[in-house]
């Protein structure tokens, strides 16, 4: 009797694993998007843009926030780690402070594909896509420079100090307006990528320089706190001009009161990686080069309507 009860505990236990086993097996593997927040329209968009791709390729999709902070970047990369990622997008928190979590990442065997930001180290991500922010710099510096029509005074909205992509976009700008002897650059201040922040620094520099005839900022939310303060300030002889194509921007390039923006097209930049990590974890290989750069496209009023959700969406 002994015999046989063990007998059929043997059977029973094995085959209950099995039937176990067999269900997880039959989940899809996840891939992991964590960028740096949902409030902002651009990670917004390049999150959703990434989880529809991921599951129209057969994943299961997560997105998580880091809020641009390192140290939470790194307990969401140790939770998709937890969690069996297969790969994970990210727009990640800083250049040099992320360079650890990837690496981290990449030793458990979770496939990393950066997107928008890169960071300072190659060869530890499967793939780095991002957008050509220096090329589309140079594009909104040069419809700056011609709506000011090469002389004025100017002041600039710098991003945030610390992310790589304000660096290239402020170099961009001057690789152009420096060219112009006639604009001459009056005032300079971070607003930290910040709307409110933009607004207040604004204010204070048409005050110390009611003479400036135009503002180059670094991001639309920047320039949409420029716009407020210009129109506060009861100024329609300033020219403004942003950076991303945000829903907000392209309104305000419509109704005239953005000169012009440049397209970041995060929606290409999500679908392109999750095409690369799909094809990574199918072949090990993304018959890539890990850095790749998409090109951004300068959108005035003339062509606002080809674009929307950072796409464009007619043909040229």
């Amino acid at each position: 009797m002994r015999r046989t009860l063990a007998a059929a505990m043997l059977l029973c236990v094995p085959l209950s694993s099995l039937c176990g086993c067999s269900s997880r097996s039959h989940r899809p593997p996840l891939i992991e998007i964590l960028v740096p927040s949902q409030d902002n329209p651009f990670f917004h968009a390049e999150a959703e843009a990434a989880a529809a791709r991921a599951r129209e390729l057969g994943f299961r999709a997560r997105i998580d926030v880091h809020d641009d902070d390192a140290y939470q970047q790194d307990n969401m990369v140790d939770m998709a780690i937890a969690s069996n990622a297969a790969a994970l997008i990210l727009d990640n928190a800083g250049a040099d402070a992320s360079i650890a979590a990837v690496r981290r990442a990449e030793k458990a065997g979770l496939a990393c594909f950066l997107i928008d930001r890169a960071i300072n180290v190659g060869g530890i991500a499967r793939g780095q896509i991002l957008a050509d922010n220096d090329a589309g710099a140079r594009l909104v510096a040069a419809e700056f420079a011609r709506r000011l029509h090469g002389s004025a005074p100017y002041a600039e909205l710098l991003g945030r100090e610390s992310d790589t992509n304000a660096q290239v976009r402020t170099h961009g700008f001057h690789a152009v307006l420096d060219t112009y002897p006639g604009l001459h650059l009056v005032a300079a201040q971070s607003a930290n990528w910040s709307q409110s922040e933009a607004f207040q620094k604004t204010e204070t520099i048409l005050q110390a320089h009611p003479e400036i005839r135009g503002i180059i900022a670094g991001n639309d939310t920047m320039a949409l706190g420029a716009v407020a303060a210009v129109r506060g300030a009861g100024r329609k002889d300033i020219i403004v001009t942003g950076f991303d194509g945000s829903p907000d921007a392209l309104a305000a390039v419509r109704s005239g009161e953005l000169a012009a923006t440049v397209m970041q097209p995060a929606v290409a930049l999500a679908r392109t990686a999750v095409d690369e990590a799909s094809r990574f974890l199918k072949t090990r290989s993304t018959g890539q080069p890990e850095q790749q750069n998409i090109a951004c496209e300068l959108v005035t009023r003339a062509n606002v309507d080809d674009f929307s959700g950072f796409q464009r969406i007619r043909p040229e």
